[in-house]
């Protein structure tokens, strides 16, 4: 099944579902949308009669100024030629406010640190949590969003254009290789300071595994990190991520013994048509939300007390915001390897790339950063014994917090109603120790 079909299967099932349930003028703008797909029509989708609330289509940027923060985007390059958005929060203390880097995770942007500040939302007359991000600014901190490559904000390159297969050539190891890098030197040298703190989230602890096991040049830059649902280890993944990351593994290793290796040189779940008129117009609706919550759980761990069905309309607008399908590739080999290994091309190009018919394996011992993890038992993809043997190996260990809530789950450190309370605050105890 080709990466491009799978947004579209999804939402042929929720557009089924939603098809048979009133009030039926829903079947009209399917028909219209699926026949204008169809016929290769371009241009915006109408959702009128749909949701409309303003922050579903706002920026980034746009909803930090909508909380009456202060906002800019910064652009810097890669070494390799990708240019990356980065979204920050100047600090009230000027060129003084200690700088904070946030990294995504796995089809995110940086809209998922904003999608939860005091902005009106959703028939709301305030938001019902305040995220971490405007915490941090609060205390003083000058707080950077990362965007990877590929999403929504970093699209662009010097010399490759998105829809050449070259420009999703890359995996979270060109993330942590090139990506953090780029956006650590740039911070570091606008601020004129010599470190700054790191707070990833998933995909964004990994990435971060990677940069600071090869490039300690730039990890010295980082005064500590903290890992929020940290992934290195996946062999204990549970739900439809074990599932289909098994799944493409084993399509992976046939293509390398028989027909050539199985790429992943293509785009994989960009924000696009479909899924805004998914959110706008399916998971909108009061039948359906718990339908579209579920769904969401499904990949990340069942807790609904957690996450408000009304902010899902906002939150699919914005996510997923796109990434390589040879990031998910590798996501997918280290289910079945059990390790956590750079990229396998399969032996005879692994042999020609790294010397060896297989992929080395990123050396946790030479990470010389304080490291905090937070944890949750009821995440299914950052599960408690892949994050403890991720922790074990850590040489500069600062503390492994488990998450006093034995339903919280991957998504829950971002938008979870109690997180402010189980979450932020102790991670607002643990970075004072690196502030100064």
């Amino acid at each position: 099944m080709r990466a491009h079909c799978l947004p579209l299967l999804l939402l042929l099932l929720l557009m089924g579902l939603c098809y048979a349930l009133p009030p039926l003028i829903v079947s009209r703008e399917i028909e219209r949308v699926m026949a204008a797909a169809a016929a290769g029509a371009a241009g915006p989708i109408d959702l009128a009669g749909c949701s409309a609330e303003p922050e579903e289509d706002m920026t980034t940027l746009e909803l930090i100024r909508e909380t009456g923060y202060a906002a800019e985007e910064h652009f810097v390059s890669t070494e390799d030629g990708y240019i990356l958005a980065l979204h920050r929060i100047p600090g009230s203390a000027g060129a003084g406010s200690p700088a904070v880097l946030l990294q995504h995770a796995l089809l995110e942007s940086s809209f998922c640190w904003v999608v939860s500040g005091r902005a009106r939302g959703l028939g709301q007359s305030t938001a019902y949590l305040v995220h971490a991000t405007y915490i941090l600014a609060d205390e003083g901190y000058d707080v950077w969003m990362g965007n990877a490559r590929g999403n929504s904000y970093s699209r662009n390159h010097t010399s490759l254009s998105p829809s050449e297969p070259g420009f999703w050539n890359f995996s979270w190891h060109e993330m942590g290789k090139y990506d953090l890098p780029a956006e650590i030197e740039y911070i570091t040298r606008l601020k004129k300071a010599s470190s700054l703190l790191y707070v990833g989230h998933s995909m964004g602890t990994t990435a971060f595994y990677a940069m600071a096991s090869e490039r300690p040049a730039v990890a010295s830059k980082v005064k500590a990190m903290f890992g929020l649902a940290p992934v290195a280890f996946t062999d204990h993944a549970k739900g439809p991520f074990w599932l289909i990351g098994s799944a493409l593994r084993r399509a992976q290793r046939n293509r390398h013994s028989s027909a050539g290796n199985l790429e992943g040189t293509s785009e994989f779940f960009a924000q696009s048509g479909y899924f805004k008129f998914a959110a706008k117009c399916i998971c909108n609706r009061p039948l359906l939300r718990d339908l579209c919550r579920a769904i969401v759980f499904s990949t990340v761990g069942f807790d609904p007390q957690q996450l408000n069905s009304s902010w899902l309309p906002l939150i699919l607008s914005h996510t997923p915001a796109g990434t390589s399908f040879k990031t998910i590739l590798h996501f997918a080999q280290g289910i079945e390897s059990r390790r956590f290994l750079h990229y396998d091309y399969g032996a005879e190009r692994n042999a020609a790339i790294y010397g060896s018919a297989e992929p080395p394996e990123y050396d946790l011992s030479k990470i010389d950063v304080p490291v905090a993890l937070f944890w949750a038992e009821n995440d299914f993809l950052a599960q408690p014994r892949d994050v403890l043997r991720l922790y074990d190996r850590l040489p500069r260990k600062i503390d492994m917090q488990r998450i006093d809530n034995p339903n919280f789950n991957h998504l829950d450190f971002l938008w979870g109603r109690d997180a402010p309370e189980l979450v932020y605050s102790r991670l607002l105890r643990l970075m004072e120790r690196y502030r100064a």
